[in-house]
């Protein structure tokens, strides 16, 4: 067994010595060697890390005193609030595409069924016992806040909307809010 402990001893000196050249070597007396496998390791390898480098992080903290940037708090969280005691309503997304017959038949239009060639999303909210009028709808690029005396709705957006660009219809008789908004497409060029 001691034979098989100071081989590895000296391979695994002989392979630091290898990757770090500038290291001086040490004495080869048994004494020492077992003394410097003792502290050994995996880190020991290679050449010392430089101590003068900055860590790189995505983040760069200012000199003030805030303990964020505004660019790390995410769109909507304003809106949370954990004494609110509001029900959330139940609510559905659907995506929508125009579809047609040269979509359909001919395939002319390169669209597929999948969410990239969607334009519009319908966001469809159940809001029992509630007027059109009791109903206060805020929406943003990412995000969707509906308030009403009964009910609380901050929903996060799965992809960024034209905020500006959507239309709101309240229907009494299913007490049911539809909000069609249209989706930001950025890479319209390349995929129509």
């Amino acid at each position: 067994m001691e034979g098989l402990g100071a081989s590895s001893l000296q391979n695994l000196q002989a392979l630091s010595a290898l990757l770090s050249p500038q290291q001086q070597e040490e004495d080869d007396e048994d004494g020492k060697n077992m003394l410097a496998c003792a502290h050994l390791g995996p880190g020991n390898i290679g050449p010392p890390p430089k101590k003068d480098k900055e860590v790189s992080t995505p983040y760069k903290k200012q000199k003030s005193k805030d303990i964020w940037s505004e660019e790390e708090v995410p769109e909507g969280s304003q809106y949370d609030d954990e004494a609110d005691q509001r029900a959330q309503p139940e609510y559905e997304i659907i995506l929508k595409q125009s579809v047609g017959t040269e979509d359909v038949f001919l395939g002319l239009s390169r669209k597929d069924p999948s969410s990239m060639c969607c334009e519009a999303m319908l966001v469809k909210i159940k809001l029992p016992d509630t007027k059109a009028t009791d109903v206060v709808l805020d929406i943003k690029e990412t995000f969707l806040d509906l308030r009403t005396a009964k009910y609380k709705l901050g929903l996060h957006l799965p992809q960024p909307v034209h905020s500006q660009e959507g239309r709101a219809q309240f229907y009494t008789e299913r007490e049911e809010l539809e909000v069609t908004l249209l989706i930001k497409r950025p890479m319209d060029i390349i995929n129509m």
